[in-house]
């Protein structure tokens, strides 16, 4: 053991330095401690591989595995597959099924080429099939290794080896299955069956619901007892042990154990934090070092037929592997450097394929020289994929989206609601009343309380739909709960309210705020601004550390963006219970561009409460231009059916103002200031026109961009809200 680890990390303080994993010093230590290198001094190898000492070894390597599998089920978040796209659905199922499909015709014509035997015949079949598949441990070590958990990348390549790895295993099981009823008369097979299906009925209906009631018997921000989590790793033992009974692979028992476990905190995050470390600390580095220690070069000869067939099939399926993913990523248009980080993320081997490979090899169906030569194979990929994906990719775009996470692309709507202060939750409250979801557009909402860290050492999230609140103490985000469980039981027709609550540095709130993002799908996020007015129109106060926050946010977001601005008025509370003279008047600026045509959707869409009175403001310029461009055509297209004269003009108003300069601009909106409730803006950064010419000079607030900015800035007692929108950031 000390000569593992003392190796190991040895090259490990070497090779980090590449971003090459720890998985690579392992195999590397194993090899050099091995049969391929000290091990041909007799002296070493009398005293290293004593038989005895062989077999503990052996024991203890494959119990390490054994939990090395269970946590990485108990990682496995099953939701994600309700909630992947069809880019990572696609690219996970084709990435194993092509591999299968080309992998089995090199095969039968290699078979055929060679002569090979019956047994040599057996070992490529399961050279191709082991190396077809994308198993999620491996994707989950290599992404958390390269530190893009949190990114879209990341979850991307997470969400397609999920969806590989549930085929991978339901088609594995299904043919195991059939094997025993070959196997075995029919009462026996039977029963196999029986046992199997009552562990499925027993896990899912009894053990998970149990889980479930010990994740509502933890207090907020308590951790789980003790007993519990001991229990369940007994669960997980004793699951192994069944399925190792009838039969299966005792490794899928844990897994399939770990799957029933809810992910997430407290109860997943619990039994991480206890295991993880004795695990892939202690446990995994033997278990890859007995793997490969038992290697030797010297058998590798290309020359036998069964090594150069196994080369031509590991060949065949990896090209096809990588090939598979990179042409369905190319279809859905992702950026070409981020498709081709995204296909070495997916067909990176590691510590599966290596156990599997020393298992089959251990039942003697490997030869010593293929067996060596796919631990080869392996040291290879977990080389130079990672080294590949941090050239191709760049950290600074680490939430980019892929998809379209925008409010014009969404069919339904859900809003990632912001709270930094007490005061936010009124406004923030009142404007998702606004929103007027509908049976063909149903609205959800998630609201995330950023509380700065202070008196604990470590960052905490919490969501409050799984633990009951704590006994000891009120939540900290009790108020903040209990406004937004009224505003639900009052608008019913909102599809769910999520409540959430971080509590970490404010440097890393944007962190926070886009992982949920990604994690909810949302496809808008609302930001309160850091400023607040008194009634007076004199600033209250004001928080550059959340006007750095936001920007953070507006920089980095998955989807849209709107930043919510009380200048002295709080958004008017509107209910469809309320009367027509509770209406709330808004104003859209329209002055073109992405931006804009994002802030149009949404207020047509907020249009639709009976109580809200819409009118559109478009500035143009008053010569008339006789140039055209895509921008202005969409601009128009948007516009067509509210213009006078459209099905939709009678429900919204629209007036077009002819404007030659910023200065007559800045005239036209002071004018109306006191004739609306909330006027909403698209953010334009960086978008120059005529009739803003001038306004950037004084722009205090950038990130409101120019408008948003003018309207923020004025000194007017009259109060109204602001809301501007900044549309999904295309790659």
């Amino acid at each position: 053991m000390f000569a593992i680890f003392f190796t190991s990390h040895v090259f490990h303080f070497i090779l980090k330095r590449f971003s090459i994993p720890l998985l690579v010093s392992q195999i590397l230590a194993g090899m050099i401690l091995g049969k391929a290198g000290l091990g041909l001094q007799a002296d070493y190898k009398r005293i290293m591989f004593a038989i005895d000492s062989d077999q503990l070894f052996g024991t203890i390597g494959g119990f390490g595995f054994q939990l090395f599998v269970f946590l990485n089920g108990v990682k496995m978040d099953l939701s994600l597959i309700r909630k992947t796209g069809r880019v990572a659905l696609c690219s996970g199922v084709l990435s194993m099924v092509m591999p299968v499909l080309f992998g089995a015709v090199t095969t039968s014509i290699v078979n055929s080429y060679l002569g090979l035997l019956e047994l040599d015949k057996l070992s490529l079949s399961l050279v191709m099939l082991v190396h077809s598949m994308t198993p999620f441990p491996v994707t989950c070590s290599f992404v958390s290794d390269l530190k893009l958990t949190h990114s879209e990348l990341g979850r991307l390549g997470l969400s397609a080896a999920l969806s590989s790895e549930l085929l991978t295993q339901f088609l594995a099981c299904n043919a195991v299955l059939v094997g025993i009823f070959y196997q075995y008369h029919y009462q026996g097979a039977l029963k196999i069956v029986a046992i199997y299906a009552a562990f499925v009925i027993l896990t899912v209906f009894l053990l998970r619901p149990a889980m479930l009631w010990v994740i509502k018997q933890t207090p907020e921000g308590r951790p789980v007892r003790d007993l519990y989590i001991y229990f369940i790793v007994l669960g997980a033992l004793v699951s192994s042990l069944i399925f190792q009974f009838i039969g299966l692979n005792m490794f899928l028992g844990s897994l399939a154990f770990g799957l029933a476990v809810p992910a997430g905190p407290p109860l997943a995050s619990a039994l991480v934090e206890k295991f993880e470390c004795m695990v892939s600390g202690v446990l995994i580095p033997l278990f890859m070092a007995m793997c490969t220690m038992k290697t030797n070069f010297r058998d590798i000869n290309f020359h036998k037929k069964l090594t150069k067939g196994t080369a031509i099939v590991v060949t065949v399926v990896s090209l096809t592997k990588f090939g598979a993913c990179l042409v369905t990523l190319f279809y859905y248009r992702m950026p070409k450097q981020d498709a081709f980080a995204l296909a070495f993320i997916i067909s990176s081997k590691g510590i599966v394929e290596l156990g599997v490979y020393a298992l089959i090899s251990e039942s003697g169906v490997f030869t010593e020289g293929m067996f060596s030569f796919l631990a080869i194979t392996i040291l290879v990929s977990a080389t130079i994929s990672p080294i590949f994906v941090n050239w191709l990719y760049d950290p600074s775009r680490k939430y980019a989206g892929y998809q379209k996470r925008n409010i014009m692309h969404s069919k339904d709507l859900c809003v990632l609601a912001c709270i930094y202060r007490p005061d936010n939750v009124t406004s923030i409250i009142n404007f998702l009343q606004a929103l007027c979801p509908t049976l063909e557009s149903q609205v959800s909402v998630c609201a995330l309380h950023l509380i700065k860290i202070s008196g604990r050492a470590t960052s905490l999230f919490i969501s409050h739909q799984k633990q009951k609140k704590s006994l000891s103490a009120r939540s900290i985000s009790e108020n903040v709960i209990l406004s937004f469980s009224n505003f639900w039981r009052n608008n019913c027709e909102i599809e769910s309210v999520n409540v959430f609550t971080s509590i970490s540095p404010t440097k890393f709130m944007h962190q926070d705020i886009c992982t949920l993002a990604l994690d909810e799908l949302a496809s808008f996020i609302v930001l309160p601004f850091h400023l607040k007015w008194l009634v007076d129109g004199s600033i209250e106060s004001q928080d550059s550390r959340f006007r750095t926050l936001n920007c953070c946010v507006l920089e980095r977001a998955p989807c849209s963006v709107g930043i919510l601005i009380d200048h002295g008025n709080q958004v008017n509370s509107i209910s469809r219970e309320s009367s027509r003279e509770q209406s709330l008047l808004v104003a859209l600026i329209f002055f073109g561009g992405e931006d804009d045509r994002e802030a149009l959707v949404l207020a047509k869409r907020m249009s639709q409460h009976r109580n809200i009175s819409l009118t559109i403001i478009h500035f143009v310029l008053s010569t008339c231009e006789i140039k055209s461009d895509w921008e202005k055509m969409q601009d128009s297209e948007r516009l067509r059916n509210i213009k006078p004269g459209s099905i939709e003009h009678g429900e919204v108003k629209y007036i077009e103002e002819t404007v030659s300069d910023g200065l007559e601009t800045s005239k036209r909106i002071r004018s109306i200031l006191n004739k609306y409730d909330l006027f909403i803006v698209g953010r334009r950064k960086d978008v120059e026109t005529i009739q803003t010419a001038g306004l950037d000079y004084m722009n205090e607030y950038p990130e409101l961009g120019v408008i948003g900015n003018l309207l923020a800035s004025m000194e007017t007692t009259e109060r109204y809200s602001v809301l501007v929108v900044q549309q999904q950031i295309s790659l």
